[in-house]
This record gives structure tokens, sequence and C-alpha cells, in this order.
């Protein structure tokens, strides 16, 4: 497994993890991330931790095939659970998950962030949960990339631990601090789609039979955020 197998969602990924860092990849699904890191010589320890046996024997399966059963152990259990604190681990990745279910994750195994690792994020939907998560449990943003793969829109997030707390706007956990200064074309494209979209819910609420003025004025709140924060980036 070379690194040119790795798509450019997980390569973005793989490309924020500390070299020498000890990995937790948590859903790590095939391993293929932190087989990549070790065969690249960017790590030398990782857990691979899966909740469903299928997909923990898949991983097994790549890494025993990879000659790197001493270095990656694949992990049976439930989200952090996988994480025994006498591993050290100094980094976690999340990755291909909804946000509801990253931030679930984070929250049950609190108890696993005591040596305050690195946590590198990539939520499917949701970010602003993560962001959210991250701002209210003691982490900051400390970097973002926002990528297209393969006809999907992905968002990774690094929070990393600090003493003082912090606090992002509406504006910055909804869109990214980082990602809104940078403004790069993946990002343009996914607000200007959620725009497309907003159009029509806006139309068919105006020619429903019973107005839902709530749910009118959110959308319209939720075009104007959007159109500001394009039209700031122009």
């Amino acid at each position: 497994m070379n690194s040119f197998h790795l798509s450019e969602r997980l390569q973005a990924v793989a490309s924020f993890v500390p070299q020498n860092s000890r990995l937790a990849d948590i859903g790590s699904d095939h391993a293929y991330l932190p087989i990549h890191l070790v065969q690249e010589h960017l790590i030398s320890f990782a857990i691979a931790g899966e909740v469903a046996k299928g997909p923990l024997a898949n991983a097994a399966h790549e890494i025993q095939q990879a000659g790197l059963s001493n270095q990656i152990l694949p992990r049976l259990a439930d989200g952090l659970a996988a994480v025994n604190l006498d591993d050290h681990v100094d980094a976690i990745t999340i990755a291909g998950m909804g946000g509801t279910l990253i931030t679930k994750i984070l929250t049950s195994g609190k108890a696993k962030l005591r040596e305050k690792p690195l946590l590198i994020l990539q939520p499917n939907v949701n970010e602003d949960l993560v962001r959210t998560w991250l701002m209210n449990n003691g982490y900051r943003i400390k970097a973002e990339t926002i990528l297209h793969d393969l006809g999907h829109t992905y968002e990774i997030i690094v929070g990393e631990a600090v003493e003082q707390p912090v606090h992002y706007s509406d504006l910055e956990v909804k869109f990214g601090p980082f990602l809104m200064q940078e403004a790069n074309l993946a990002f343009r494209n996914k607000w200007q789609q959620r725009l497309d979209t907003l159009a029509k819910i806006k139309v068919n609420l105006q020619r429903a039979s019973h107005l839902d003025d709530a749910k009118l004025l959110a959308v319209e709140q939720e075009i104007k955020m959007i159109n500001e924060v394009l039209d700031d980036e122009s």
C-alpha cells in the first residue's frame, strides 16, 4: 500500500499527522492511513480502531499483508475505547464520519484525551458541530483545509489543546476560521452550491399553501450570511 493508493482525502488527513507521533486512527476501515504513515517512515506506532468485526478483519488483513503487525495494532472497540492510556497516543485521526458521530466519540471518550493529543478530524457533514466541540472542550483550531475528491467536498479540522479558552464567532464556526481566510475554489464552490440549494428551498417555501415564516426567515438569514462571506472574499 503505497501513498499513491491513498485517496486525496486521506492524503490530506495524513499531511496533518506530526512526524514520529503515536497515532490512533478511529474508524480505520482498511487501516490504509496508518499503513501509509508507517511505510513512509512518518510514524512508527499506530492503533487502528474499529467498532465492527468486518472492518476490523479488513484492517488486520491489510496490516498483516504489509508486514506491520508489530507497529500497527488493530483493536475492536467503540470509538476511543480502542485507546489505552499507556499507549501514550499523541495524535488521533477520525475521518469519514458525520460531525455528530465525531463529537459523540470525542465526548464519550474524553477520559482518553488526558494527554491532550492533536485531533485531526474529517467530518463528512456538520463541520460546525466539530468546531463547536473543540471550542467548548479546551481545543483551538490549529489548521483547516477543504478539498474536492471523487465528487465530494471534504473539510479537515485540526484541533490543538490549549490552556486558555478560545472563542469562535458564528461565522467562524460555520465556515471555518482558516477556510474563510483562504477561500479557495473548493470553499467557494461548496458554498455556491449551498446557495443554489437554499434558493430552491426559498421558492418552494414561498409557494407553499401555508407559509412557514420561521423556516423562511432562517433560509433568508443563511443566504445573507453566505453571500456576505463570499462577497468579502471576492
